[in-house]
């Protein structure tokens, strides 16, 4: 793979991908396998130029692929389905949307404090009156 097929994350934790259910992805899904579309944030040094060597790629036909490593230290690679950039105070944001099949899909859900309902009450047969 020469260096315009893919965007390498050199350093840093695994990224951490969003699914993504915005119905304007829903054509970039298609394929032979059941896949899902994810965004990432990745820092970058020059969002411009990457998001610019997607465009070319895309332009040309090709495909292009972000490479990773996940949690176990294994090298993956996901397709790139889209891409812009921003630019914070500390720096580029590489904004990713990629396509992951069903398999490579972990969800995590995260309830804070504040998720959790202290004011719970049981039910009580008090309100149920049956018609006869």
């Amino acid at each position: 793979m020469g260096e315009q097929d893919k965007i390498t994350i050199i350093e840093g934790p695994p990224p951490t991908f969003e699914l993504d259910n915005d119905p304007w992805l829903a054509g970039l899904t298609e394929g032979p396998a059941p896949s899902q579309v994810a965004m990432c944030r990745v820092r970058a040094a020059n969002g411009p130029a990457l998001v610019e060597r997607c465009y070319r790629a895309w332009r040309d036909g090709q495909s292009i692929n972000l490479e990773y490593r996940n949690e176990d230290g294994l090298t993956q690679l996901a397709p790139i389905v889209a891409a812009r950039w921003a630019e914070l105070a500390e720096g580029h944001v590489l904004i990713l949307w990629l396509r992951l099949e069903q398999g490579e899909i972990e969800v995590e859900i995260e309830l804070g404090i504040d998720d959790i309902d202290d004011d719970f009450d049981e039910p009580d047969d008090s309100d149920f009156n049956p018609t006869s």
